[in-house]
């Protein structure tokens, strides 16, 4: 009998932790308020779901063999949350930030988890430590699938919703651009402790 409360606790650490996507949801959610984010949302579970069902297929093992790969893809993932954080300071205030961007698409967000070094460390440790063998190849992926999206789609919610709580108090020009100079400061450290 499997035991899910382990790789359910640590799915919920995981998710509900700052990172790559958590900033970019909370930014997301001051900008463009919770709806506009929702796609974003759906983005990364879906995104995340597809890594984590390729890991469990073998995929983390193509890493152990050519270690490069995940080198590139970090330092590529790196690059997009510099450029990101470059792209934030551009908006100042609400008008400039809804007339000259918008919100991460649903498909963006899908492929970016590829880019995650977060998700990969996610995916891997969960298909290293709590991939249930005995349940066979596709109950295996459905049940690591079906927990971690159960576990991670409320917790990057909660981001979303914390970004889009402060929309009233960033209404300040002065505000707003101190809110995205340290959601562009907090992407691009992320970026630089990818590399590192």
């Amino acid at each position: 009998m499997v035991d899910p409360l382990p790789f359910a606790t640590y799915s919920f650490v995981m998710s509900i932790t700052p990172g790559p996507n958590n900033v970019m949801l909370t930014a997301s959610g001051a900008t463009f308020g919770f709806r506009r984010t929702i796609p974003h949302i759906l983005g990364i579970s879906v995104g995340f779901g597809a890594e984590l069902l390729a890991v469990c297929a073998g995929l983390g093992a193509m890493f152990n063999h050519w270690p490069y790969v995940q080198t590139v893809l970090r330092w590529v993932g790196a690059a997009y949350l510099i450029y990101l954080g470059i792209k934030m300071l551009g908006g100042s205030g609400p008008a400039n930030s809804r007339s000259s961007s918008r919100p991460v698409t649903f498909f963006e967000a899908a492929v970016f988890q590829f880019l995650n070094p977060k998700a990969w460390v996610m995916t891997i440790t969960a298909a290293t430590m709590f991939l249930p063998h005995e349940l066979g190849v596709l109950a295996a992926g459905a049940y690591m699938l079906f927990i971690m999206v159960v576990m991670n789609m409320p917790c990057i919610a909660v981001w979303a919703l914390f970004g889009s709580s402060l929309r009233r108090f960033l209404e300040r020009p002065a505000t707003r651009l101190g809110f995205n100079a340290a959601m562009a400061v907090a992407l691009a450290a992320t970026g630089v402790i990818m590399v590192m």
